[in-house]
């Protein structure tokens, strides 16, 4: 037998293995298929991904870019959030379509909103979270879904229902004014990340736009775009999303270890 094997603690020594974390790269998490039911009795098609083992600390309900331009739950960005968030950080992520939107989860029921009927659907994403029993969530917008939070989350954020909120790529298109006033004394913190190459609204615009709710936090982002393509945008806004959320959890592991 040689020297090597006679070594101490050779033969338990684990094959370990550190794996860069990717665009496609799916960490483990307990996913389960939800449907949400509206007020307008509509059923709306999603998925919750929670820690795998041990309970969440932290939720993040998630709503999508804009249906008639291609968004819906598997928009990369809350898509990889999903994907990693439950095991990096241990947080639940909720994400659902939008009435009238398909993925390859399915197709909610009804028909575009335009922002308005979809407050229906926020609201039974978030009555969803709390019946089961998750941390009180923060409100993930991403482009139209900044816009129904702005529109229709101050009701939760006054019940309690809501810890925060993160707008991503806010356009304002939807949002007037006088609804951005509404926030301007809320209780919870609003950030929002406004990538500085943005096409609908850009950092000096946005900082112009929020003047009106100087409670709510901008943020530029450096070289990003709307859609925050590339690993390293993704990067900053998962970073950006688990701080908030589970504060002291990022930066994240950019590798696993097999």
């Amino acid at each position: 037998m040689s020297d090597a094997a006679d070594a101490p603690g050779t033969e338990d020594a684990p094959d370990t293995e550190d794996t860069e974390i990717r665009s496609g790269t799916v960490l483990p998490a307990v996913r389960t298929d939800i449907e949400l039911v509206t007020d307008d009795h509509l059923t709306l098609v999603g998925e919750l991904a929670e820690p795998q083992g041990r309970p969440a600390r932290g939720t993040i309900v998630t709503l999508h870019p804009l249906p008639t331009a291609h968004g819906f739950m598997d928009s990369h960005v809350l898509k990889k959030a999903a994907a990693r968030l439950p095991e990096l950080a241990d947080i639940a992520v909720l994400r659902f379509n939008f009435r009238s939107v398909t993925s390859p989860r399915g197709t909610s029921e009804g028909t575009f909103g335009d922002g308005v009927s979809e407050g229906f659907d926020l609201r039974a994403a978030v009555a969803d979270v709390a019946a089961r029993g998750l941390p009180t969530p923060w409100l993930v917008g991403w482009s139209f879904g900044t816009e129904v939070i702005l529109k229709h989350a101050l009701e939760h954020v006054d019940a309690g229902t809501v810890a925060g909120v993160v707008l991503l790529s806010p356009p304002l298109h939807r949002t007037s004014d006088d609804e951005l006033a509404r926030w301007a004394d809320v209780a919870v913190p609003v950030v929002a990340l406004v990538p500085e190459h943005d096409d609908f609204l850009q950092p000096e615009a946005a900082e112009r736009r929020f003047a009106v709710a100087p409670n709510v936090r901008v943020v530029p982002v450096a070289g990003a775009k709307h859609l925050w393509v590339g690993e390293r945008y993704v990067r900053i806004v998962l970073d950006a999303i688990a701080d908030l959320v589970v504060p002291g959890s990022a930066p994240l592991p950019t590798h696993v270890t097999h």
